[in-house]
């Protein structure tokens, strides 16, 4: 992504309406699989960290990421985890132990061999590790925001599946979030489309308190609704896999 685009990242990451959300959604679904006492996690393409304190509330965490800026901002709020320099597919470093736990948060649909980065990942976990991966959903949504943040793709359902298993892992539990606010939210990408002067850098503002914390909350009444159904359509897609050893 482009140098501005991490520094504004850095900047929102902790207070902005779908960081928090999304941050909510994956400690959901983080809670009900299960995992082992002081499970080992790692965060392949940590950005700027913002995700490395709610990692480590799992276990040790280890954040890996390929960018020297993103990295350098991560370094700095690392917390308790650890912080290295790597990249998919082909350029992990040496970890020394395995994971209990993968996770990917907007991180594959940055990455050309998308299946073959999670092959990789996977001679990393243990057997029965599980990841955790959330994309940008629905081709139709392509904007300016995606050529922004250097996306190649985004992905359907089925489209996950085949490289999630494809990389040999096996699917647990695919579903669509975001979906209270899909209209809204396809009316600025086709905006963005029509208009491509738009101010794209518009969506890593926080906004006022009021409408940022109820942007907030509905992605947190949709982290309820994912505990007992999965969502038919979203702006965004959540996979768990597992490694079957």
């Amino acid at each position: 992504m482009d140098r501005e685009i991490y520094g504004r990242m850095r900047e929102v990451e902790d207070r902005h309406w779908w960081f928090r959300g999304r941050r909510g959604i994956v400690t959901q679904m983080l809670e009900e699989l299960g995992l082992p006492p002081n499970c080992a996690v790692l965060d392949a393409g940590c950005g700027t960290g913002g995700n490395l304190d709610l990692l480590s509330a799992f276990g040790p965490t280890t954040g890996m990421e390929a960018d020297d800026e993103a990295l350098a901002f991560a370094s700095e709020r690392r917390g308790r985890a650890v912080v290295v320099k790597g990249h998919l597919p082909d350029g992990m470093p040496d970890f020394g132990h395995q994971f209990d736990l993968v996770v990917l948060l907007d991180v594959l649909e940055h990455i050309g061999p998308d299946s073959e980065s999670l092959s990789a990942l996977r001679t990393v976990m243990k057997p029965g590790a599980f990841v955790l991966i959330t994309v940008p959903a629905f081709a139709f949504l392509w904007s300016k925001h995606d050529e922004l943040h250097h996306h190649k793709r985004r992905y359907v359902k089925s489209s996950l599946q085949r490289v999630i298993a494809g990389a040999g892992l096996q699917t647990i539990r695919v579903t669509y979030f975001n979906t209270v606010l899909f209209p809204l939210i396809a009316a600025v990408r086709l905006k963005e489309s029509l208009f491509p002067g738009s101010d794209t850098m518009r969506e890593l503002t926080v906004p006022g308190a009021g409408i940022n914390g109820i942007l907030e909350s509905v992605l947190r009444m949709e982290s309820r609704l994912l505990h007992r159904m999965g969502l038919p359509f979203g702006v965004s897609l959540l996979a768990v896999a597992r490694n079957p050893g």
